[in-house]
Formats: C-alpha cells, structure tokens, sequence
C-alpha cells in the first residue's frame, strides 16, 4: 500500500466507529459517496463538516464527496455524477455506450434524470420523462441505462456510421436484443435520432439473425459457394444451435475460443449436444482457423450436407 493509503486509512482511525462503516461503503463505490449514505453511515451534518475540514471528505458535486482522497477513476468521476443528478439518474448516452465499449469516447460525462435538474458543473444533464425500471441497469457498479436505452440515447448524438458501429459491437458482444430496442422506441417517441436509428436497424431487420462476426462470415461462405441456407438461430430441444438444416439433421456451432474454450461453456456446449442427439441432429464446431481456410471449409460441409441428404 503506498504512502497515500496508509494516510487514508489513518485519518478513518479517528472516526470509528462510522469511519469503517464510511471505508467500507467507499470501498463498493469506487471511492466516493453521497450526503445521503454518508448520514446513513452514521455521519450528522456537522460531522460531515468536520470530516471535509480533516481531509477526510473532499467534496466533488453538491453533497458528493470522494474519500480519503481525489485520485479518482473514471468510474468514481462517473458514479460521482450520477449521485449529484439525484435519485433515478442514470449514467447515459455516450457515457453509457463507452462503459459498455460499444463506442469510444473521450468528451464529457453524460447523465440523464426523469425529474427537472439545474444544469451541473463537470457533465451534462440530460431530462427524459421516460426514463423506466427496465432502463436501469448497473454496470461496475454505476447505475447505467439498458443497452437498448443507449443505442436509442446514441441514436441522437452519433452520425450514422458511428451509430451502425455501436450497433454492430452490441451484436459482437450479444447484448443486442432488437425487441427491446422497439419497446424503447415505442416510449420515446418523436426523438431526434430515430430515422437515423430505423435505418440502420432496417438491415437487422431483413437479414438473418445472427450474433457475431463469426456467424456472419458463416452465412457468407455458404452462400458464396452455393451451399443450401441453414436456419439461424432456431430453437430445437429448448436450444438454439447457431445454424440448423433441419432436412438433414445437422447443426454447426460457431467456436468462439473467448467465449467457448471456459470450464462453464465446455460443459454446457456438450449438455447442448446430447440434447439434440435424440432428435437426430449431429452437431459439428467450427472454428475462426476454420473460417480463415474458406474453400476447404465450403467443400467439407458440401460433402457432409450431401452424405446427411442420401
């Protein structure tokens, strides 16, 4: 622990016992903490007071303190926000979509409210009377609005490719979920951004489901060598394999070393095969090296496909 730490834990010493019970919150909070929890904590007003004049308390927004210390994170500039636009406030828009790496951003913190704010110093507010539960989401710890919430927010903020950009990597990441997207529009009508937001949908609309770049790169290769079009994504045995051609009772899973090669995705990639065994379906894993050797992959499921039709 450096010199820094040990000086704050020193100055808590003198507070107990809410000094532990404050180091402890702080400690969940990346390092700062509300007038609110603070009084919860044990804190009176005055107390508070004197913590700020010991250096205990350095105050950040009106009644947001960070503790111990002002070497703060992103995370604690973040969440120190979201305390200071008051209860129901949500981290949002560009902030949001960078917590979730669905974009870069280096601006401004961005916070939205469902109640009337005064403007604050250090990021900008915004006001949305639709803000609801199912927008609420935490992320690290920083209440956050849904991914759907955000792409809609994004929508109004990025041009066009930034935002398909956006919508893209929630798919990479398989949090994009188009059905929730609708059920935000349908509550936030009028925005800005939502022609800019429809068009760059409208191609998720028409094209088949898939859930990353892998699968998409799937699709293609089928195509491009005139393989028969599996289904995407079909639910058989309470599964849904990444592609299925039902007529010939074989479905491919796309193996992600990220997400597969995990004690937890071994075993339930094998639950998933056993299931659709009894329904006759043989399933086969492909890999990215697969993917990369296009021809030899596309002549191997040609041969397969034609063994499964006879």
């Amino acid at each position: 622990m450096g010199e820094e730490g040990f000086e704050y834990r020193n100055k808590l010493r003198h507070h107990p016992p809410a000094g532990a019970r404050v180091a402890a919150l702080a400690g969940r909070q990346h390092g700062v903490a509300s007038t609110g929890q603070l009084r919860e904590c044990g804190l009176s007003p005055a107390a508070i007071r004197r913590w700020v004049q010991a250096g205990s308390l350095h105050p950040l927004h009106r009644g947001v303190y960070a503790v111990g210390h002002r070497a703060l994170s992103l995370n604690s500039r973040q969440l120190a926000a979201v305390f200071a636009a008051g209860r129901s406030a949500l981290l949002s828009h560009r902030s949001a979509g960078r917590n979730r790496d669905l974009i870069r951003h280096t601006g401004a913190i961005e916070v939205s409210t469902p109640r009337s704010r005064k403007p604050r110093e250090g990021f900008v507010l915004h006001r949305s009377r639709s803000l609801t539960e199912a927008d609420h989401t935490l992320v690290a710890g920083i209440p956050t609005t849904s991914v759907a919430r955000t792409l809609v927010d994004l929508a109004e903020v990025l041009n066009e490719n930034r935002l398909a950009k956006a919508v893209h990597e929630a798919e990479v990441q398989r949090v994009f979920d188009l059905s929730a997207i609708d059920e935000v529009l349908t509550r936030v009508p009028g925005r800005t951004g939502r022609h800019r937001l429809h068009r760059v949908l409208e191609a998720y609309r028409e094209a088949p489901i898939t859930r990353s770049h892998n699968e998409r790169r799937f699709l293609e290769i089928c195509e491009t060598h005139g393989l028969p079009m599996p289904l995407s994504n079909a639910s058989r045995a309470g599964y849904e394999p990444d592609f299925l051609w039902p007529d010939h009772g074989l479905a491919v899973e796309m193996d992600d070393p990220a997400i597969h090669y995990t004690i937890q995705s071994y075993y339930a990639d094998r639950r998933r095969d056993r299931a659709l065994a009894p329904h006759n379906i043989q399933v086969l894993r492909v890999t990215p090296l697969d993917l990369e050797n296009e021809r030899a992959l596309a002549e191997e499921m040609r041969g397969i496909l034609a063994a499964k039709a006879a």
